[in-house]
């Protein structure tokens, strides 16, 4: 199927907020654990408003249900939602800084069909128009194969400690903007 993400408005964060925690309770199951991905919902996994009033964030629908989201940032978070920020983000140099893919989620009944990738493709073309010729992105373990099949490489692993005592093993990811 051919997908059409289109611009992430404020009427679509409550489908958002009801998305993220599915897709990751299912999809991340299996490289994490149920305290990791609890600690991690709410901080790391959630919606960061920022990216929609950039309009540098996507959504897929199937008739009137959101089943995927992701975006790029202009901005220096690389990874987590909006709650825990006290200030705006401040934006990234595209001639020094390498622009930021963030917060991948499909619905479980729609994984590997392409959405994830259609987004990713909408993403790297509005980098490349914005003047960026890096991209970073931190992986989940889950995410990391789709991003390493389309050229992004592992720069480093780490883990983000979470709130409940545990930490999230993720994966620093960096491309060159495509031509």
């Amino acid at each position: 199927m051919n997908w059409s993400p289109q611009i992430a408005q404020d009427r679509h964060v409550a489908a958002l907020e009801e998305l993220i925690p599915i897709s990751v309770r299912t999809l991340q199951a299996a490289y994490y654990s149920h305290e990791q991905m609890n600690g991690a919902l709410g901080t790391v996994f959630a919606v960061d408003r920022q990216l929609i009033r950039d309009g540098t964030y996507f959504v897929v629908e199937q008739g009137d249900r959101l089943i995927g989201c992701g975006g790029w940032s202009k901005r220096k978070s690389l990874f987590g939602g909006d709650h825990h920020r006290p200030t705006e983000d401040g934006e990234l140099d595209p001639k020094k800084d390498a622009a930021r893919v963030r917060a991948f989620f499909v619905h479980p009944d729609w994984a590997r069909r392409g959405i994830g990738r259609s987004i990713l493709e909408t993403c790297e073309a509005a980098i490349a128009r914005s003047g960026f010729s890096q991209i970073e992105l931190v992986a989940t373990l889950a995410g990391e194969p789709l991003y390493a099949s389309v050229g992004y490489a592992a720069v480093e692993r780490f883990d983000v400690p979470l709130s409940n005592g545990v930490a999230l093993p993720v994966v620093r990811m960096r491309k060159t903007v495509p031509a």
